[in-house]
């Protein structure tokens, strides 16, 4: 039975822990959720593989405003004016407008954009739970535009997550990585750093890879707006699901070569958890051919 690699993604700083007992915590918790997948996907039978995290939250956090990164309690009135640009950017691309003059009324100009993409997505749910859907969506663009830049902003820091992650892959002899979320850039860009590394399948979960302001920041630049596939991975599998605010564009623009992308609906008010995304069948069955030596 082989062992799977995990890369996770926003808000996963574990506190008062150290990084072997966080990347325990992680990986049970995740085992926990992919039994759930594979009972979804009728495939109880098959016998779970080796989960490891490859946990680097604590990597970025040195000079990073440490107070608010991962720790999903920000708002968007956190945003740098360059953040806030790249919200607009993001927001638009996943079908957002921006309000006309008054129409927004006391709210910010962004915050009713995410309200108008909740409308969108669950119309019919009563505003109490509305409201807390746009909390999370509102938390998850301010986690992620942070987390990428804390990944993005130092070279030194950038070579030591995916120090991390090569790592994980390289000492337990992995053959699958799966990277949910900001996850995906960091075992992308790992992939390509370390070229020895030789990999069945990447499955990537709720990936914003496609995200332009994602892309403008990828290591190595995409060429001709085109990101190149790294070069040790066999197959890539991507899936998104179908409300998921971070994964947009879908299939992540048509800038990768991957092989298969799917669409998945893991809940209108759990649609990016790495969690959720585990416990789909589609991403259990995408697994589960590869869990055999």
């Amino acid at each position: 039975m082989g062992t799977v690699v995990l890369v996770h993604g926003i808000g996963n700083l574990v506190r008062g822990a150290s990084p072997e007992q966080a990347a325990e915590l992680k990986a049970v918790a995740a085992a926990d959720r992919l039994r759930k997948g594979l009972s979804a996907a009728g495939l109880s039978h098959v016998p779970l593989p080796e989960l490891v995290m490859a946990y680097y939250a604590h990597q970025l956090t040195d000079d990073y405003r440490p107070e608010r990164q991962s720790a999903g309690t920000g708002v968007l009135g956190d945003l740098t004016s360059a953040q806030e640009a790249e919200a607009w950017e993001w927001l638009e691309t996943a079908g957002a407008t921006r309000p006309q003059e008054g129409q927004a009324g006391m709210l910010s100009p962004l915050r009713w954009a995410v309200n108008r993409l909740v409308e969108q997505r669950a119309g019919d749910a009563p505003p109490a739970a509305r409201q807390r859907l746009a909390e999370l969506l509102s938390r998850l663009v301010v986690a992620t535009l942070q987390d990428t830049d804390a990944y993005t902003s130092r070279p030194a820091r950038r070579k030591a997550v995916r120090a991390t992650v090569a790592q994980a892959v390289r000492e337990h002899g992995a053959r699958v990585v799966v990277a949910h979320s900001l996850g995906s850039v960091v075992a992308y860009e790992t992939l390509h750093a370390h070229q020895d590394l030789d990999i069945d399948l990447l499955l990537t979960l709720g990936s914003p890879l496609g995200l332009p302001a994602i892309m403008r920041k990828l290591d190595p630049e995409p060429v001709a707006g085109r990101g190149a596939r790294p070069p040790g991975v066999r197959h890539w599998v991507n899936i998104a699901d179908v409300g998921d605010l971070v994964a947009v564009p879908r299939e992540l623009g048509g800038a990768f070569p991957v092989d298969v992308h799917a669409t998945t609906d893991i809940g209108v008010f759990d649609p990016h958890t790495l969690g959720g995304y585990l416990a789909a069948g589609l991403t259990a069955a995408a697994l589960a051919p590869h869990f055999a030596d």
